[in-house]
């Protein structure tokens, strides 16, 4: 196995693991690189090209991710709050009051 394609093969078995996992119940993805890139000079190219999509889908997720905690919900979680203690027939702190 040549440097270029070892590196290629590390790197897309890295992303592998690192975004899909490698638990008992995910080792069929794992299992299909192996099967599919190993000794496999040929797909060299489609190996690269499957480790920047699971790179890139990795860093939008992220993004999404980012972009959801950037929402300031105190005010609905003091709401959420007020409607669960007066189900159960108590009232909030103070701190938490609207």
């Amino acid at each position: 196995m040549s440097s270029e394609v070892a590196r290629v093969y590390r790197d897309i078995l890295k992303a592998v693991v690192k975004h899909v996992g490698k638990e008992d119940h995910k080792s069929h993805f794992t299992d299909f690189v192996k099967r599919e890139f190993r000794n496999n000079s040929n797909s060299l190219h489609l190996a690269r090209n499957y480790t920047y999509l699971l790179n890139s889908i990795h860093s939008h997720k992220e993004l999404l991710f980012s972009y959801n905690i950037a929402v300031d919900r105190t005010e609905e979680m003091k709401r959420v709050l007020g409607k669960s203690a007066a189900s159960v027939g108590l009232r909030l702190p103070e701190v938490y009051q609207p």
